[in-house]
Protein backbone atom coordinates (compact mmCIF):
# COMPACT_ATOMS: atom_id res chain seq x y z
CA UNK A 1 0.00 0.00 0.00
CA UNK A 2 2.87 2.36 0.82
CA UNK A 3 4.39 1.77 -2.62
CA UNK A 4 1.01 2.38 -4.28
CA UNK A 5 0.60 5.64 -2.34
CA UNK A 6 4.04 6.79 -3.52
CA UNK A 7 3.00 5.98 -7.09
CA UNK A 8 -0.16 8.08 -6.72
CA UNK A 9 1.90 11.03 -5.44
CA UNK A 10 4.37 10.65 -8.31
CA UNK A 11 1.53 10.43 -10.86
CA UNK A 12 -0.11 13.56 -9.43
CA UNK A 13 3.22 15.43 -9.66
CA UNK A 14 3.76 14.26 -13.25
CA UNK A 15 0.23 15.30 -14.29
CA UNK A 16 0.62 18.75 -12.72
CA UNK A 17 3.93 19.26 -14.52
CA UNK A 18 2.33 18.02 -17.74
CA UNK A 19 -0.51 20.51 -17.32
CA UNK A 20 1.87 23.47 -17.05
CA UNK A 21 4.13 22.11 -19.81
CA UNK A 22 1.11 21.76 -22.12
CA UNK A 23 0.12 25.36 -21.41
CA UNK A 24 3.67 26.43 -22.16
CA UNK A 25 3.67 24.55 -25.47
CA UNK A 26 0.21 25.85 -26.42
CA UNK A 27 -0.43 28.99 -24.30
CA UNK A 28 -3.59 29.89 -26.22
CA UNK A 29 -5.36 27.07 -24.39
CA UNK A 30 -5.69 28.73 -20.96
CA UNK A 31 -3.20 31.62 -21.26
CA UNK A 32 -1.59 30.83 -17.90
CA UNK A 33 1.96 31.21 -19.17
CA UNK A 34 3.61 33.75 -21.51
CA UNK A 35 3.62 32.83 -25.18
CA UNK A 36 7.05 31.77 -26.44
CA UNK A 37 7.07 30.86 -30.15
CA UNK A 38 8.96 27.89 -31.52
CA UNK A 39 12.18 28.88 -33.25
CA UNK A 40 11.89 27.74 -36.87
CA UNK A 41 14.81 27.16 -39.20
CA UNK A 42 15.41 28.36 -42.72
CA UNK A 43 13.61 25.49 -44.44
CA UNK A 44 10.43 25.99 -42.40
CA UNK A 45 10.28 29.76 -41.99
CA UNK A 46 11.83 30.74 -45.29
CA UNK A 47 14.87 32.99 -45.73
CA UNK A 48 18.24 33.16 -47.43
CA UNK A 49 21.17 30.72 -47.60
CA UNK A 50 24.48 32.31 -48.63
CA UNK A 51 27.96 30.90 -49.20
CA UNK A 52 30.96 33.26 -49.20
CA UNK A 53 34.56 32.62 -50.23
CA UNK A 54 37.17 34.41 -48.09
CA UNK A 55 40.40 35.64 -49.69
CA UNK A 56 43.17 34.79 -47.23
CA UNK A 57 46.11 35.19 -49.61
CA UNK A 58 47.48 38.17 -47.62
CA UNK A 59 47.02 36.48 -44.24
CA UNK A 60 49.71 34.32 -42.68
CA UNK A 61 48.86 30.65 -42.24
CA UNK A 62 48.99 30.81 -38.44
CA UNK A 63 46.56 33.76 -38.35
CA UNK A 64 43.97 32.47 -40.81
CA UNK A 65 41.88 30.68 -38.20
CA UNK A 66 41.63 33.79 -36.03
CA UNK A 67 40.86 35.95 -39.06
CA UNK A 68 38.00 33.66 -40.09
CA UNK A 69 36.60 33.62 -36.53
CA UNK A 70 36.74 37.41 -36.39
CA UNK A 71 35.05 37.67 -39.77
CA UNK A 72 32.32 35.32 -38.56
CA UNK A 73 31.66 37.49 -35.49
CA UNK A 74 31.43 40.64 -37.59
CA UNK A 75 29.03 39.08 -40.10
CA UNK A 76 26.79 37.85 -37.25
CA UNK A 77 26.63 41.44 -35.96
CA UNK A 78 25.91 42.78 -39.43
CA UNK A 79 23.09 40.33 -40.12
CA UNK A 80 21.45 41.12 -36.78
CA UNK A 81 21.11 44.75 -37.87
CA UNK A 82 18.37 43.55 -40.23
CA UNK A 83 16.21 42.01 -37.50
CA UNK A 84 17.44 38.47 -38.09
CA UNK A 85 17.40 36.60 -34.79
CA UNK A 86 20.48 34.47 -34.17
CA UNK A 87 21.70 33.94 -37.75
CA UNK A 88 23.56 30.71 -38.42
CA UNK A 89 27.10 31.52 -39.57
CA UNK A 90 29.45 28.59 -40.07
CA UNK A 91 33.07 28.31 -41.11
CA UNK A 92 34.01 25.57 -43.56
CA UNK A 93 37.66 25.97 -44.49
CA UNK A 94 37.92 29.31 -46.31
CA UNK A 95 34.15 29.48 -46.84
CA UNK A 96 31.48 31.13 -44.72
CA UNK A 97 27.93 29.75 -44.77
CA UNK A 98 25.29 32.26 -43.69
CA UNK A 99 21.68 31.23 -43.04
CA UNK A 100 19.16 34.00 -42.37
CA UNK A 101 15.74 32.63 -41.46
CA UNK A 102 12.90 35.11 -41.99
CA UNK A 103 15.15 37.82 -43.50
CA UNK A 104 13.08 40.62 -45.02
CA UNK A 105 15.51 42.12 -47.54
CA UNK A 106 18.19 39.61 -48.59
CA UNK A 107 19.62 41.93 -51.25
CA UNK A 108 20.43 44.64 -48.71
CA UNK A 109 21.81 42.08 -46.25
CA UNK A 110 24.08 40.68 -48.97
CA UNK A 111 25.30 44.20 -49.73
CA UNK A 112 26.14 44.89 -46.08
CA UNK A 113 27.78 41.50 -45.47
CA UNK A 114 30.10 42.08 -48.39
CA UNK A 115 31.74 45.10 -46.77
CA UNK A 116 35.17 44.82 -45.18
CA UNK A 117 34.94 44.92 -41.35
CA UNK A 118 35.65 48.45 -40.15
CA UNK A 119 37.31 49.33 -36.84
CA UNK A 120 37.52 52.92 -35.59
CA UNK A 121 38.39 54.92 -32.48
CA UNK A 122 36.09 57.74 -31.39
CA UNK A 123 36.54 60.53 -28.85
CA UNK A 124 34.00 62.29 -26.66
CA UNK A 125 32.01 65.14 -28.15
CA UNK A 126 32.26 68.56 -26.50
CA UNK A 127 28.77 68.21 -25.04
CA UNK A 128 29.38 64.58 -24.04
CA UNK A 129 27.86 64.88 -20.56
CA UNK A 130 24.74 66.61 -21.87
CA UNK A 131 24.19 63.84 -24.41
CA UNK A 132 24.65 61.16 -21.72
CA UNK A 133 22.04 62.84 -19.49
CA UNK A 134 19.69 63.25 -22.45
CA UNK A 135 20.06 59.58 -23.38
CA UNK A 136 19.38 58.57 -19.79
CA UNK A 137 16.12 60.54 -19.78
CA UNK A 138 15.17 59.06 -23.14
CA UNK A 139 15.57 55.53 -21.79
CA UNK A 140 13.63 56.38 -18.62
CA UNK A 141 10.81 57.69 -20.82
CA UNK A 142 10.57 54.35 -22.61
CA UNK A 143 12.82 55.08 -25.57
CA UNK A 144 15.01 52.50 -27.30
CA UNK A 145 18.69 52.48 -28.30
CA UNK A 146 17.68 53.71 -31.76
CA UNK A 147 16.46 56.95 -30.16
CA UNK A 148 19.80 57.67 -28.47
CA UNK A 149 22.42 60.10 -29.71
CA UNK A 150 26.00 58.89 -30.01
CA UNK A 151 28.11 60.82 -27.47
CA UNK A 152 31.32 60.02 -29.39
CA UNK A 153 32.66 61.52 -32.63
CA UNK A 154 34.96 59.87 -35.22
CA UNK A 155 38.71 60.42 -35.32
CA UNK A 156 41.38 59.68 -37.92
CA UNK A 157 42.46 56.52 -36.08
CA UNK A 158 40.88 53.32 -37.40
CA UNK A 159 41.66 49.67 -38.06
CA UNK A 160 43.98 50.55 -40.95
CA UNK A 161 46.65 51.49 -38.43
CA UNK A 162 46.23 48.59 -35.99
CA UNK A 163 49.02 46.06 -36.37
CA UNK A 164 47.91 43.48 -33.85
CA UNK A 165 45.61 42.82 -30.87
CA UNK A 166 46.29 40.07 -28.33
CA UNK A 167 45.07 38.83 -24.95
CA UNK A 168 47.45 39.47 -22.02
CA UNK A 169 47.08 39.20 -18.25
CA UNK A 170 47.56 41.93 -15.68
CA UNK A 171 50.56 41.36 -13.42
CA UNK A 172 48.66 42.96 -10.54
CA UNK A 173 45.16 41.48 -10.79
CA UNK A 174 45.82 38.53 -13.16
CA UNK A 175 42.71 39.58 -15.08
CA UNK A 176 42.70 39.33 -18.90
CA UNK A 177 43.37 42.54 -20.86
CA UNK A 178 43.70 43.47 -24.51
CA UNK A 179 47.10 44.53 -25.83
CA UNK A 180 47.05 46.79 -28.92
CA UNK A 181 49.96 47.43 -31.26
CA UNK A 182 49.80 50.11 -33.99
CA UNK A 183 51.99 50.64 -37.00
CA UNK A 184 54.26 53.70 -37.20
CA UNK A 185 51.61 56.08 -38.53
CA UNK A 186 48.98 54.71 -36.17
CA UNK A 187 51.32 55.13 -33.20
CA UNK A 188 51.61 58.86 -33.90
CA UNK A 189 47.84 59.26 -34.25
CA UNK A 190 47.24 57.28 -31.08
CA UNK A 191 49.76 59.37 -29.12
CA UNK A 192 48.08 62.60 -30.24
CA UNK A 193 44.63 61.22 -29.51
CA UNK A 194 45.48 60.02 -25.99
CA UNK A 195 47.28 63.26 -25.13
CA UNK A 196 44.18 65.17 -26.15
CA UNK A 197 41.77 62.95 -24.17
CA UNK A 198 43.47 62.28 -20.81
CA UNK A 199 40.76 61.54 -18.23
CA UNK A 200 38.15 60.95 -20.92
CA UNK A 201 36.73 57.83 -22.54
CA UNK A 202 38.11 56.72 -25.88
CA UNK A 203 35.54 54.47 -27.54
CA UNK A 204 36.37 51.58 -29.85
CA UNK A 205 33.76 50.87 -32.53
CA UNK A 206 33.46 47.86 -34.79
CA UNK A 207 31.08 48.31 -37.73
CA UNK A 208 29.57 51.36 -36.04
CA UNK A 209 28.83 49.49 -32.79
CA UNK A 210 30.76 50.34 -29.58
CA UNK A 211 32.59 47.34 -28.14
CA UNK A 212 34.71 49.10 -25.50
CA UNK A 213 35.14 52.60 -24.03
CA UNK A 214 38.23 52.68 -21.77
CA UNK A 215 39.26 55.84 -19.93
CA UNK A 216 42.61 57.33 -21.01
CA UNK A 217 44.87 57.57 -17.97
CA UNK A 218 47.84 59.29 -19.64
CA UNK A 219 49.43 60.06 -23.01
CA UNK A 220 50.54 56.81 -24.62
CA UNK A 221 53.66 56.73 -26.78
CA UNK A 222 55.33 53.89 -28.63
CA UNK A 223 52.28 52.62 -30.48
CA UNK A 224 51.22 50.16 -27.79
CA UNK A 225 48.25 50.28 -25.45
CA UNK A 226 46.10 48.08 -23.25
CA UNK A 227 42.35 47.89 -22.84
CA UNK A 228 41.47 47.05 -19.25
CA UNK A 229 38.08 46.09 -17.92
CA UNK A 230 36.15 43.36 -16.17
CA UNK A 231 36.58 40.87 -19.01
CA UNK A 232 36.23 37.13 -18.75
CA UNK A 233 38.89 35.21 -20.64
CA UNK A 234 36.43 34.36 -23.41
CA UNK A 235 35.24 37.98 -23.68
CA UNK A 236 38.87 39.12 -23.95
CA UNK A 237 39.55 36.55 -26.68
CA UNK A 238 36.44 37.60 -28.58
CA UNK A 239 37.35 41.28 -28.32
CA UNK A 240 40.92 40.67 -29.53
CA UNK A 241 39.60 38.59 -32.40
CA UNK A 242 37.14 41.33 -33.38
CA UNK A 243 39.90 43.95 -33.27
CA UNK A 244 42.11 41.83 -35.49
CA UNK A 245 39.21 41.28 -37.85
CA UNK A 246 38.93 45.01 -38.28
CA UNK A 247 42.69 45.43 -38.59
CA UNK A 248 43.21 42.60 -41.08
CA UNK A 249 41.05 43.10 -44.18
CA UNK A 250 39.63 39.76 -45.31
CA UNK A 251 37.81 40.26 -48.60
CA UNK A 252 34.88 37.90 -49.20
CA UNK A 253 32.91 37.17 -52.35
CA UNK A 254 29.46 35.64 -52.70
CA UNK A 255 29.68 32.33 -54.61
CA UNK A 256 26.22 30.89 -53.92
CA UNK A 257 22.79 32.20 -52.98
CA UNK A 258 19.59 30.27 -52.35
CA UNK A 259 16.30 31.82 -51.28
CA UNK A 260 13.57 29.78 -49.60
CA UNK A 261 10.15 31.45 -49.85
CA UNK A 262 7.89 31.59 -46.79
CA UNK A 263 5.16 29.76 -48.71
CA UNK A 264 7.48 26.82 -49.43
CA UNK A 265 8.58 26.81 -45.80
CA UNK A 266 4.95 26.82 -44.63
CA UNK A 267 4.11 23.87 -46.86
CA UNK A 268 7.12 21.96 -45.51
CA UNK A 269 6.07 22.69 -41.92
CA UNK A 270 2.48 21.55 -42.54
CA UNK A 271 3.67 18.32 -44.16
CA UNK A 272 6.10 17.68 -41.31
CA UNK A 273 3.43 18.19 -38.65
CA UNK A 274 0.98 15.97 -40.57
CA UNK A 275 3.61 13.22 -40.85
CA UNK A 276 4.36 13.48 -37.14
CA UNK A 277 0.65 13.37 -36.21
CA UNK A 278 -0.08 10.31 -38.33
CA UNK A 279 3.03 8.59 -37.04
CA UNK A 280 2.00 9.32 -33.46
CA UNK A 281 -1.52 7.92 -33.99
CA UNK A 282 -0.13 4.82 -35.70
CA UNK A 283 2.18 4.10 -32.77
CA UNK A 284 -0.67 4.55 -30.26
CA UNK A 285 -2.98 2.24 -32.25
CA UNK A 286 -0.27 -0.43 -32.47
CA UNK A 287 0.50 -0.29 -28.74
CA UNK A 288 -3.17 -0.57 -27.69
CA UNK A 289 -3.94 -3.45 -30.09
CA UNK A 290 -0.85 -5.46 -29.17
CA UNK A 291 -0.38 -4.68 -25.46
CA UNK A 292 -3.95 -3.73 -24.41
CA UNK A 293 -4.01 -1.90 -21.06
CA UNK A 294 -0.21 -1.49 -20.85
CA UNK A 295 -0.39 -0.18 -24.41
CA UNK A 296 -2.94 2.41 -23.30
CA UNK A 297 -0.67 3.38 -20.41
CA UNK A 298 2.26 3.64 -22.81
CA UNK A 299 0.20 5.87 -25.11
CA UNK A 300 -0.58 8.21 -22.21
CA UNK A 301 3.12 8.23 -21.24
CA UNK A 302 3.96 8.94 -24.88
CA UNK A 303 1.62 11.96 -24.94
CA UNK A 304 3.30 13.26 -21.77
CA UNK A 305 6.67 12.61 -23.39
CA UNK A 306 5.74 14.66 -26.48
CA UNK A 307 4.56 17.58 -24.32
CA UNK A 308 7.77 17.58 -22.25
CA UNK A 309 10.02 17.41 -25.32
CA UNK A 310 8.19 20.26 -27.09
CA UNK A 311 8.41 22.42 -23.96
CA UNK A 312 12.17 21.71 -23.77
CA UNK A 313 12.52 22.80 -27.41
CA UNK A 314 11.05 26.15 -26.39
CA UNK A 315 13.00 26.49 -23.15
CA UNK A 316 16.44 25.88 -24.67
CA UNK A 317 15.50 27.62 -27.94
CA UNK A 318 16.09 24.70 -30.32
CA UNK A 319 15.95 25.74 -33.97
CA UNK A 320 13.45 23.38 -35.60
CA UNK A 321 14.26 22.35 -39.15
CA UNK A 322 12.88 19.51 -41.28
CA UNK A 323 15.83 17.40 -40.16
CA UNK A 324 15.19 18.36 -36.53
CA UNK A 325 11.53 17.36 -36.74
CA UNK A 326 12.64 14.05 -38.30
CA UNK A 327 14.92 13.47 -35.31
CA UNK A 328 12.03 14.22 -32.93
CA UNK A 329 9.67 11.81 -34.75
CA UNK A 330 12.37 9.12 -34.67
CA UNK A 331 12.77 9.67 -30.93
CA UNK A 332 9.05 8.89 -30.49
CA UNK A 333 9.76 5.45 -31.89
CA UNK A 334 12.70 5.11 -29.51
CA UNK A 335 10.43 6.07 -26.58
CA UNK A 336 7.92 3.36 -27.54
CA UNK A 337 10.74 0.86 -27.97
CA UNK A 338 11.53 1.09 -24.25
CA UNK A 339 7.90 0.34 -23.36
CA UNK A 340 7.84 -2.64 -25.76
CA UNK A 341 10.84 -4.17 -23.99
CA UNK A 342 9.30 -3.61 -20.56
CA UNK A 343 5.88 -5.03 -21.46
CA UNK A 344 7.38 -8.06 -23.22
CA UNK A 345 9.39 -8.87 -20.09
CA UNK A 346 6.26 -8.39 -17.95
CA UNK A 347 4.33 -10.88 -20.08
CA UNK A 348 7.06 -13.46 -19.67
CA UNK A 349 6.97 -13.06 -15.88
CA UNK A 350 3.16 -13.32 -15.77
CA UNK A 351 3.26 -16.49 -17.87
CA UNK A 352 5.66 -18.01 -15.36
CA UNK A 353 2.99 -17.56 -12.68
CA UNK A 354 4.39 -14.55 -10.82
CA UNK A 355 1.98 -12.00 -9.38
CA UNK A 356 1.42 -8.56 -10.89
CA UNK A 357 3.75 -6.67 -8.54
CA UNK A 358 6.62 -9.09 -9.10
CA UNK A 359 6.07 -9.04 -12.86
CA UNK A 360 6.26 -5.26 -12.98
CA UNK A 361 9.47 -5.18 -10.94
CA UNK A 362 11.13 -7.96 -12.93
CA UNK A 363 9.94 -6.48 -16.23
CA UNK A 364 11.68 -3.18 -15.54
CA UNK A 365 14.72 -4.83 -13.99
CA UNK A 366 15.31 -7.18 -16.93
CA UNK A 367 14.47 -4.63 -19.64
CA UNK A 368 16.61 -1.81 -18.27
CA UNK A 369 20.03 -3.07 -19.53
CA UNK A 370 18.66 -3.34 -23.08
CA UNK A 371 17.00 0.10 -22.86
CA UNK A 372 20.16 1.66 -21.44
CA UNK A 373 22.54 0.14 -23.98
CA UNK A 374 20.27 0.85 -26.96
CA UNK A 375 19.81 4.49 -25.99
CA UNK A 376 23.48 5.06 -25.14
CA UNK A 377 24.66 3.72 -28.50
CA UNK A 378 22.15 5.95 -30.29
CA UNK A 379 23.30 8.94 -28.20
CA UNK A 380 26.90 8.14 -29.13
CA UNK A 381 26.06 8.20 -32.84
CA UNK A 382 24.06 11.44 -32.35
CA UNK A 383 27.06 13.02 -30.61
CA UNK A 384 29.30 12.12 -33.55
CA UNK A 385 26.78 13.55 -36.02
CA UNK A 386 26.53 16.75 -33.97
CA UNK A 387 30.30 17.20 -33.78
CA UNK A 388 31.12 16.66 -37.47
CA UNK A 389 27.84 17.37 -39.29
CA UNK A 390 26.49 20.51 -40.96
CA UNK A 391 23.73 22.65 -39.44
CA UNK A 392 20.87 20.43 -40.65
CA UNK A 393 22.57 17.25 -39.44
CA UNK A 394 23.30 18.92 -36.11
CA UNK A 395 19.61 19.80 -35.79
CA UNK A 396 18.67 16.16 -36.36
CA UNK A 397 21.24 14.96 -33.81
CA UNK A 398 20.19 17.52 -31.19
CA UNK A 399 16.45 16.82 -31.31
CA UNK A 400 17.08 13.07 -31.39
CA UNK A 401 19.36 13.32 -28.32
CA UNK A 402 16.86 15.41 -26.36
CA UNK A 403 14.09 12.99 -27.28
CA UNK A 404 16.09 9.94 -26.20
CA UNK A 405 17.01 11.47 -22.83
CA UNK A 406 13.39 12.39 -22.12
CA UNK A 407 12.21 8.96 -23.32
CA UNK A 408 14.36 7.28 -20.67
CA UNK A 409 12.65 9.44 -18.03
CA UNK A 410 9.26 8.66 -19.59
CA UNK A 411 9.82 4.91 -19.52
CA UNK A 412 11.25 4.74 -16.02
CA UNK A 413 9.31 7.45 -14.15
CA UNK A 414 6.00 7.80 -16.01
CA UNK A 415 5.21 4.28 -17.25
CA UNK A 416 6.52 2.62 -14.09
CA UNK A 417 4.39 4.73 -11.74
CA UNK A 418 1.27 4.28 -13.86
CA UNK A 419 1.72 0.48 -13.74
CA UNK A 420 2.43 0.56 -10.00
CA UNK A 421 -0.86 2.39 -9.41
CA UNK A 422 -2.76 -0.75 -10.46
CA UNK A 423 -1.22 -2.88 -7.70
CA UNK A 424 -3.88 -4.13 -5.31
CA UNK A 425 -6.79 -3.21 -7.62
CA UNK A 426 -9.33 -5.51 -9.31
CA UNK A 427 -7.81 -4.80 -12.70
CA UNK A 428 -4.58 -6.40 -11.53
CA UNK A 429 -6.25 -9.81 -11.48
CA UNK A 430 -7.69 -9.64 -15.01
CA UNK A 431 -4.88 -11.44 -16.86
CA UNK A 432 -6.34 -10.66 -20.32
CA UNK A 433 -5.67 -6.94 -19.82
CA UNK A 434 -1.97 -7.55 -19.25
Amino acid sequence: MLQTKKSYIAITTILVLTFFAANFVYPKFLKLLPEVPFKLGLDLQGGTHLIYQADLTNIEEAERGEAMEGLKDVIEKRVNLFGVSEPVVQIQGEKLIVEMAGVIDPAEAIKQIGKTPFLEFREQKENYQEIVEKNKKTLEAGGTEKDLEDPFQPTQLNGRYLKNAAVVFSQVTSLPQISLEFNEEGAKLFEELTAKNVGKSLAIYLDGTPISAPVVQEKISGGKAQITGKFTLQEAKDLARNLNAGALPVPISLISQETVGPILGKISLEKSLKAGFYGFLTVILFMILVYRLPGLIASLALAIYVIFVLSLFKIISVTLTLAGIAGFILSIGMAVDANVLIFSRMREELREGKNFSQSVEEGFKRAWPSIRDGNLTTLLVAAILFSVGTSFIKGFALTLSIGILVSMFSAIAVTRNFLKSFEGTRLEKIKWLW
